[in-house]
């Protein structure tokens, strides 16, 4: 008995060295296993499924993607965005935020598309294809009509923002409060119902408010209500102050098409906007980090 186990012993301290160095070359740890060998197996039936896997397509390099759409060259990514964003401070229910620019020095401005009457779907393959952020203000018997509001799912999807335009588009300072109240609380649950959780952000139709608004908006959850600094035209943009965009500028556009553009598409319109925002030496960044 004595000799087989000093025979054992010596046999052991023989194999433990070994099995050491194959972990550290090797970094399995199953390797020392006195397991019945079935991780053995699920690896080999791991390695076959993966072999069996045609390889994943190559990622369409930025630029091709671009010029896909008739840019000569990608946006730049965005800096980082700041660590607290400006609707931080806002008190649930209390008055909201009037944003009309984006206090910042980076050189970004924000790209917002208002109403929801043109569903183009190219435009959500434009999208989705420069990986373009943007921030949708929706209006609800606009936004249901025609192919309604799944096709602002998809847009939503890509991880744009989907907000507050009223339930039907009216001038808010011709209406008492009540009936502002209804307009701007029935698009909040509409919008809650539908994706999930009630919009922080509201734009009033036509850039119209008055005290009554901004008590409605914030007794229905807002917290900022967003204005602009410059407007997308078919061609170029137009700009509340100086002729030219400065940091921070949140820019309004509207989902529109050829019958509104004179013939132009969505995309051309928006291939427009990004051309002109680069040739000034910004980019856009993604209006929910800010606000």
């Amino acid at each position: 008995m004595s000799t087989t186990v000093s025979g054992l012993r010596a046999a052991l301290a023989t194999a433990l060295p070994v099995c050491a160095a194959t972990l550290l070359l090797t970094g399995l740890l199953s390797g020392c296993s006195s397991g019945s060998g079935a991780g053995k197996g699920e690896r080999a039936a791991a390695s076959e499924k993966a072999a069996a896997r045609p390889p994943a397509p190559a990622p369409e390099a930025a630029s091709d993607a671009y010029r896909r759409w008739g840019l000569d060259k990608p946006l730049a990514a965005p800096p980082a965005p700041p660590a607290r964003k400006l609707t931080e401070s806002v008190q649930a229910g209390g008055a909201p935020l009037l944003v009309r620019r984006v206090p910042t020095r980076d050189k970004v401005v924000f790209v917002t598309i208002d109403d929801g009457a043109e569903k183009d779907p190219e435009f959500v393959k434009m999208a989705e294809d420069l990986k373009l952020p943007l921030t949708m203000f929706l209006t609800d018997d606009i936004a249901r009509a025609g192919r309604g509001y799944p096709y602002f799912d998809r847009l939503h999807a890509l991880g744009n923002g989907v907000h507050n335009h009223t339930l039907g588009h009216p001038n808010l300072r011709t209406l008492d409060p009540d009936a502002q109240r209804r307009q701007i609380c029935g698009q909040q649950d509409a919008l809650a119902k539908r994706y999930g959780a009630r919009p922080t952000l509201f734009r009033p139709p036509y850039g119209n408010y008055n005290d009554a608004t901004l008590a409605a908006a914030g007794g229905c959850g807002v917290k900022a209500v967003v204005l602009w600094e410059a407007t997308m035209q078919i061609n170029d943009m137009r700009y509340a102050q100086g002729g030219k965009l400065r940091p921070g500028d949140i820019v309004l556009a509207h989902f529109r098409g050829p019958k509104e553009l004179k013939g132009t598409s969505m995309t051309r319109m928006t291939a427009n906007m990004l051309r002109s925002i680069q040739k000034q030496g910004y980019t856009v960044a993604r209006l929910e980090d800010y606000v």
